[in-house]
């Protein structure tokens, strides 16, 4: 249907819709072979990737998110005045964390432990809330660019859309006089957002430009420039802290400082200026450059007194972005951005669907309809989301990616370390993005740095440790303002451990014997030399964690106590399982640290075991206790079925099939973030058709927040396409797109297994550029659930031992 926009008018009319060229789905008939051992190029054919829609965003979840890996902007699409939020991921409250916050701390623990002995669950439960430090810092929007739009208000039809092959967004207006199109891109290349605007009817293009910011903030405008100086907090409390007179605190002497450029630029028309505004008038075409830059040095630096020179960053931006010019910025952008978008295609077979605005497929797909194109859509969205946001050197996405336009955002926007970051980075590796893994690879070396003064301080333990959740400042202590949080989350202590085995999981992508030995293994040996010291004996003499939380859920003893502190929580040993296996795997490559090997074997041979309880499932806890919410979202003591390795239907069946009774008793209604979880847990238990199920209740429509229309407390996805945790947390996006290439992919040390969790929905497709563990690229195209086209490429190994159509067999690589 046509939108007709009547500006300042008391009607809105309905008319025919702004025709929009149709999707073509093409598909190539491969020859079947039996064996599919054949080197065969099946060039998928993936139809363009376009998100789009007949009215501009009035919410954020509508919006449209642009982004280089460092600046963001989401854009509205407005007609007479179009809002676009801009962020800076460097862009945070605080400044260096003093990780040596409470000295003393340590002394606290042998009580809890007694305590724990004694099986005095609650006086455990309060002594340990002496072992807290700070909260963490938020993640500040830096400010709001407003273009007020001075042509004929009479719209008659409307087209926006976000174009994710080359992650270029465009608007386009049509009124009774003329025709104003927009395009929006943040490049990489030249660090800088840039807006081009074209009218149809000459001299017609005409607009206002305004900035605003929530922080700190002058504005100046002088010779076509305008300029914005400001500051973040130096404090900034989380969002569900009770609220406090001190929430929020700016100091002018500290903090990170921001700037923005703002520039027009035209061959014709006059622009004029106000002292915080830029006019354009009677032009035909201009672009507007926007360049944005923060003082942030490092983790370890003030950045008011150490900081990088903001101003002279952006204007040098600027000046750059000016001098090439529209069309040479917009072609060295594509470039940049597809050279890792195009790595992966994928086409699944099926009905083909109505060419519909997003937010309207969403809304057919929730009725149960078919959608291959939305489903392929999404799973590329979350590559497109992970490019965009995770470019800059040490500082990976957080829990909104890299968009946030809140000063108290939820959560803080921070590094939550018991998941969510680190489902941020599911899909890095086997999407073929190992580039965007490294800002959080890198955050570890960090967050290592700072988790050995925690783990001296907080337990008198050697190695290093991390918490419920980090910053910007790598923080590493347990949070809860020093005994205001609740033990379930503030005192959890295998974030540094978990978060260990994503260096292990990019050696064994990439083969980068190098990364391995010079950054990987150190931190990975610091985080386990913590876990062996962290560890005691329990009364049959194996070894458990105390204290112990299970992320976020709680447990009902036999007696009736309600708790969450405890001794052995499966969790804690699954993760430290994982971390020890990874520790002997990487010394049978350097072989460079054999007594610590020794020491790490032994105590993993003498580690508590899993154990299953009665109703068949995995116990989260050291005795068989029931959950104070059985259908709680987190699912942390399955770790070792996924993202850990360990836990498998082939090696570990009795595990295995205790994990798929925990995850039917949970149930599969849950928030975003956990739905992503869950479908790669059923695809790791080789169950594509309830993998697929939750796939399809991942893309559930969910209205935006502010209309409450419909809206419950689970999960799905936006109109935008952003997950709904509800609110919007990006890691939705990251684990539902790591688990299609899941169901396509598996792979471990021996072999590589092809379409392990297919359903019924994909029996045909093609897929290329999927990444194995053993530095493998894989390329397939598959006819009723039977691989037929196959090539693997291996710039290190010759073959490829690889499961498909239910045999083993040796593939010869391609390089």
């Amino acid at each position: 249907m046509r939108k007709v926009f009547i500006i300042g008018c008391l009607s809105l009319i309905s008319l025919v819709v702004l025709s929009q060229k149709k999707v073509t789905k093409v598909v190539k008939k491969a020859p079947i072979k039996t064996t599919a051992k054949a080197v065969v190029n099946p060039t998928p054919i993936q139809a363009p990737l376009k998100l789009w829609y007949d009215v501009p965003a009035q919410y954020f979840e509508e919006s449209l998110v642009l982004g280089n890996g460092q600046q963001g902007a989401t854009v509205f699409g407005g007609i007479s005045t179009d809002k676009i939020y801009l962020n800076d991921l460097t862009l945070w409250s605080g400044e260096p964390v003093n990780a040596n916050m409470s000295p003393n701390a340590y002394k606290n623990l042998p009580a809890v432990r007694e305590a724990l002995a004694e099986k005095n669950y609650k006086k455990a439960q309060s002594l340990v809330k002496k072992l807290q430090g700070k909260f963490s810092e938020s993640y500040a929007p830096l400010g709001t660019l407003l273009l007020e739009f001075n042509d004929d208000p009479f719209v008659s039809d409307y087209y926006r859309e976000l174009d994710i092959d080359q992650a270029i967004a465009k608007v386009k207006t049509e009124s009774y006089t003329n025709t104003i199109e927009r395009e929006y891109l943040v490049s990489n290349p030249d660090k800088v957002f840039v807006i081009h605007l074209k009218s149809k009817k000459p001299g017609a293009l005409g607009f206002t430009v305004r900035f605003e910011s929530l922080l700190l903030h002058t504005t100046s405008a002088s010779n076509n420039f305008l300029q914005a100086n400001g500051i973040a907090p130096v404090k900034a409390e989380p969002n569900y802290v009770e609220k406090k007179r001190n929430a929020i605190i700016f100091d002018k002497k500290r903090g990170t400082r921001f700037t923005a450029y703002i520039q027009i630029k035209t061959n014709s028309g006059k622009i004029t200026n106000t002292d915080s505004s830029l006019s354009l008038a009677n032009a035909t075409e201009a672009t507007i450059y926007i360049s944005m830059a923060t003082s942030f040095n490092g983790y370890d630096k003030d950045p008011a007194k150490q900081g990088l020179n903001q101003t002279t960053i952006a204007q040098t931006q600027l000046t750059k972005a000016v001098s090439l010019g529209w069309d040479e910025i917009k072609k060295r952008h594509v470039k940049d951005y597809q050279t890792y978008f195009n790595r992966v295609a994928l086409k699944l077979e099926g009905d083909p669907s109505p060419n519909l605005p997003t937010n309207e497929r969403l809304k057919r797909y929730a009725k149960g309809e078919s959608d291959p194109y939305l489903e392929t859509l999404y799973f590329q969205f979350g590559r497109y989301l992970l490019i965009s946001s995770s470019r800059t050197p040490g500082v990976p996405a957080n829990l909104q990616g890299i968009w946030n336009h809140y000063l108290q955002p939820p959560w803080s926007s921070n590094y939550t370390m018991n998941i969510n970051a680190e489902e941020n980075y599911w899909l890095a590796e086997n999407t073929n993005l190992t580039e965007m893994h490294q800002p959080f690879l890198q955050f570890l070396n960090n967050l290592s740095t700072t988790g050995k003064i925690t783990a001296k301080t907080f337990y008198n333990m050697p190695g290093w440790v991390s918490h419920h959740n980090s910053d910007i400042w790598a923080m590493s202590n347990p949070v809860g303002n020093f005994g205001e949080g609740d033990p379930s989350w503030a005192n959890w202590p295998m974030g540094g451990t978990w978060a260990s085995a994503h260096l292990w999981e990019h050696y064994l992508f990439t083969q980068d014997a190098q990364f391995l030995k010079q950054k990987a293994y150190p931190i990975m040996r610091g985080a386990a030399e913590f876990c062996l010291a962290w560890l005691i004996k329990d009364s049959a003499g194996k070894l458990i964690t105390s204290p112990s939380t299970s992320p976020e859920n709680g447990f009902i003893t036999f007696t009736g106590v309600k708790g969450n502190t405890l001794f052995g929580g499966t969790a804690d040993l699954s993760m430290i399982r994982e971390l020890f296996l990874d520790v002997i795997a990487a010394q049978k490559i350097l072989k460079n640290d054999s007594a610590f090997a020794t020491s790490i074997t032994t105590a993993l041979n003498n580690l508590h075991p899993y154990q299953v309880g009665k109703a068949g499932n995995l116990q989260e806890w050291y005795y068989d206790w029931a959950d104070s919410e059985p259908k709680h979202r987190h699912q942390s003591h399955l770790y070792g079925l996924y993202p850990g390795t360990h836990v498998t239907l082939e090696k570990t069946p009795l595990i295995a099939n205790a994990a798929k009774k925990t995850l039917e008793i949970k149930g599969d209604e849950t928030t975003g973030w956990s739905k992503g979880w869950r479908i790669n847990l059923w695809a790791r238990l080789k169950d594509g058709e309830h993998a697929y199920k939750m796939y399809r209740e991942l893309l559930k429509f969910v209205p935006p927040d502010e209309t409450k229309e419909n809206y419950t407390k689970m999960g799905g996805t936006y109109p935008n396409l952003l997950d709904a945790h509800p609110p919007f947390q990006i890691d939705g996006n990251f684990g539902g797109a790591a688990a299609v290439a899941e169901m396509l992919v598996q792979s471990n040390a021996e072999y590589i297994e092809l379409l392990p969790a297919i359903p019924k929905a994909w029996q045909s497709g093609t897929v290329k550029g999927l990444k194995a563990r053993g530095n493998y690229e894989i390329d397939m195209t598959w006819r009723k659930g039977q691989v037929t086209n196959l090539k693997i490429k291996s710039s290190t190994n010759p073959t490829a031992s690889v499961l498909m159509n239910g045999k083993t067999q040796t593939v010869k690589t391609v390089k």
